[in-house]
């Protein structure tokens, strides 16, 4: 998780139950009675159950989920949008939840920064002067607020379009704007709820993409809401997937997938194209056997003889990875008069690297018949994929688990 250290954002025991004067919907739900009784015996609609998150500084932290599972309350209960009915949000120390409006709105200015979906563009005033109009509301002098604007429209790529009306943007520039705007108010966090989801999808890919490259030079705290399993994996360091106001998941994108927690974390994954996202260190096998290649052949077919160890990776003194041995190899070694491991014919060509995707470990696992050896970019072997394992990856589980019993 980027960042270390103390969150950035912290969330605990959050609750939001709506039309619940008497408090009576929110002690219900305190009590784990489900959303559909509590609002057919109360009229309290549950928003949010008991959230507890921490996020790191730096972090692109996204919340996903179906319509109405929460996702967008708990954004606006972060800064307030929304007063929480229980639990505390506290940012960098100082507790949100029980700020006054003096003192949240000095939050809003300097610490939050939020971008909607819609993009709120006022329609007489250009693209420079829309930027800068929250920070003009904010009391920020002319000039400053100008070059602040300008400067934000020059991250986001826009920065020849400064004297344009929204009328002369396309809906992908009109969302950059709305994103300038946030990196214009200059805040350690940024709140974006669903900010692509009104564009089409080449666009969006492509505001996706941006997002992802100015992130790796502003490093910010974002919290990114989405109902679209696709884009949280691609832009999201960690992933919490919420379900009529419950976070049912939370993991980094590769383990929400191919880990899921629950039948309708695996129904909401179930559709995601797995091979461009999935990589052999995110599926590798770390405690793995291996052998120095200096030592007398004698040990390797000692271990080889073994009926649990099929094969053995060869390593040198470094840990480079220098071929896979298994027993009949090693026994043709010995006839030929070998003494010592680095001497015998080795099985080499199943290797792949730590970034290598499953489009690409597929092929190779289809030629081989052992475990893939996974190397870092020096050569040396950091772990392996057995075949099983692979066919996990591609498939369904019940399907994974009769191809490995084949």
């Amino acid at each position: 998780m980027p960042g270390g250290g103390e969150p950035a954002l912290s969330i605990e025991g959050l609750y939001k139950v709506f039309a619940d004067d008497n408090g009576e919907g929110l002690a219900l739900a305190r009590s784990g009675r489900p959303k559909d009784e509590i609002q057919e015996e109360t009229g309290a609609v549950v928003g949010l159950r008991d959230i507890s998150i921490e996020i790191a500084r730096g972090e692109l932290f996204v919340v996903m989920g179906l319509s109405g599972c929460g996702k967008s309350t708990l954004v606006r209960c972060i800064n307030r949008l929304i007063d929480p009915s229980a639990g505390q949000v506290w940012l960098n120390g100082r507790e949100i939840t029980a700020m006054d409006q003096d003192e949240l709105r000095e939050v809003r200015r300097h610490d939050l920064a939020m971008v909607f979906q819609h993009f709120g563009l006022m329609p007489h005033r250009n693209v420079l002067d829309n930027v800068a109009l929250p920070l003009e509301v904010g009391g920020v002098p002319r000039t400053e607020r100008r070059e602040r604007a300008s400067a934000a429209l020059e991250q986001v790529g826009l920065g020849d379009w400064t004297a344009s009306m929204p009328n002369q943007l396309s809906g992908g520039m009109k969302q950059r704007v709305g994103l300038a705007r946030g990196l214009a108010m200059d805040t350690p966090i940024l709140l974006m709820d669903e900010p692509f989801s009104a564009l089409d999808p080449v666009i969006r890919r492509d505001l996706q993409d941006e997002l992802i490259a100015l992130q790796e030079s502003v490093h910010k705290t974002i919290v990114f809401i989405t109902h679209d399993l696709n884009e949280a994996v691609r832009v999201g360091d960690r992933i919490a997937i919420m379900r009529d106001g419950e976070v049912v998941q939370l993991g980094v994108p590769n383990d929400v997938v191919l880990n899921p927690a629950d039948n309708f974390v695996r129904e909401f994954t179930q559709d995601i194209r797995l091979h461009g996202m999935v990589t052999a260190a995110s599926i590798m096998d770390t405690d793995f056997d291996s052998i120095d290649s200096t030592k007398p052949l004698g040990d390797l077919l000692a271990r080889l003889e073994d009926p649990d160890t099929t094969a053995l990776c060869c390593v040198d003194r470094d840990g480079k990875y220098l071929g896979t041995a298994d027993l009949a190899r090693a026994q043709l070694a010995l006839r030929q008069g070998a003494s010592r491991i680095e001497d015998a014919p080795l099985y080499i060509g199943d290797t792949v690297w730590l970034n290598t995707v499953l489009d690409d470990l597929v092929p190779a696992g289809l030629r081989s018949r052992h475990p893939l050896a996974v190397l870092r970019e020096d050569g040396v072997l950091v772990g392996t994929i057995p075949l099983d394992r692979l066919a996990k990856a591609m498939v369904s589980d019940e399907a994974a688990a009769a191809l490995a019993a084949e």
